[in-house]
């Protein structure tokens, strides 16, 4: 363990234990069979059990770990008190042995802002498209997102019986990325992700416009930057409204953390204070490199439409 970690450093290690226990109760849930589905404003709008358990459990363990933290989640849930098994109180050991990067080492709590996204595509764990579920936890100091952990609940899934489920990837500015293997689609290729259930003209336009030589239709933002940090895709492409801020935060802070970007469709960054709207009205567009090239074929009447905050 580092002498004295920094706030930031116990921080992240509080949430990557966290983010797997949420990882742990959304496989739960699922095995249980009982989703408890509801709809919040349609259809493609949903929340589960396992959204109002996991947002509980992030938002309860945090804040009894770090009581002066600004936590948003995602779910509007009543307050009442949260049952001791969804409290983790447990830190990542290999996190706290690392380092903070020297322009975060002071920072307190109260200046930490936290963005929980307790399940990142609802839709598709209620679908059984497992692999494109996330639980997201961002970190932002200042309106920027500087650091991110984010849990895949199913990965292996599909290796079969006896597979160990589940991973966690992290990340903090200035430090790097860590949970995952860093790699860049092949030379050239121009593979758009974008999203499977919230389509329509703007963001068909958009990903037209970029001349991809493939394009991939999955759900979840945080599924998405992990097919850019991976290499399976070179641009996520989102030019709509729908994206919130819980949706980008932690997404964000890992991706800026191996040197990609992510911006709106105008190429302006989003800001994640406590006080800012939650939508990403103008869309969303990320990258591992080449961003410029990417934002130079969105159309004009694509930006026009979605005005930047």
């Amino acid at each position: 363990m580092a002498s004295n970690p920094a706030v930031l450093m116990r921080l992240v290690a509080s949430a990557h234990a966290v983010a797997e226990k949420a990882g742990t109760i959304v496989r739960r849930v699922l095995q249980s069979g009982e989703l408890g589905i509801v709809e919040k404003t349609g259809a493609n709008d949903l929340q589960t059990l396992a959204d109002r358990l996991v947002q509980k459990s992030i938002c309860a363990s945090l804040s009894k770990s770090f009581p002066k933290l600004t936590i948003i989640g995602e779910e509007e849930l009543p307050a009442e008190t949260v049952e001791d098994d969804l409290i983790e109180n447990g830190q990542n050991s290999l996190i706290l042995e690392k380092s903070c990067p020297d322009q975060y080492a002071s920072l307190k709590e109260e200046e930490l802002v936290v963005w929980v996204d307790p399940l990142d595509g609802t839709k598709e764990y209620t679908e059984g498209l497992l692999d494109h579920v996330t639980v997201l936890i961002g970190i932002a100091h200042a309106g920027t997102a500087i650091a991110g952990v984010i849990n895949q609940p199913f990965y292996n899934y599909q290796v079969g019986a006896g597979a160990t489920l589940g991973r966690t990837l992290w990340g903090v500015l200035g430090l790097g990325a860590f949970g995952f293997q860093l790699q860049e689609v092949p030379d050239g290729k121009r593979i758009i992700t974008t999203t499977r259930s919230h389509s329509n003209k703007l963001v068909i336009d958009t990903v037209q416009a970029m001349e991809p030589h493939d394009v991939i239709r999955v759900g979840g933002a945080g599924n998405k930057i992990i097919q850019l940090v991976e290499g399976t895709a070179s641009a996520y492409v989102f030019a709509s409204l729908g994206c919130k801020k819980w949706d980008t935060c932690a997404p964000e802070a890992i991706l800026h953390a191996v040197g990609g970007k992510l911006t709106d469709m105008h190429g302006n960054a989003y800001k994640y204070d406590a006080n800012v709207k939650h939508m990403n009205s103008a869309g969303v567009l990320a990258t591992l490199r080449n961003h410029e090239y990417y934002l130079s074929r969105v159309p004009q009447a694509v930006q026009q439409a979605l005005p930047s905050d």
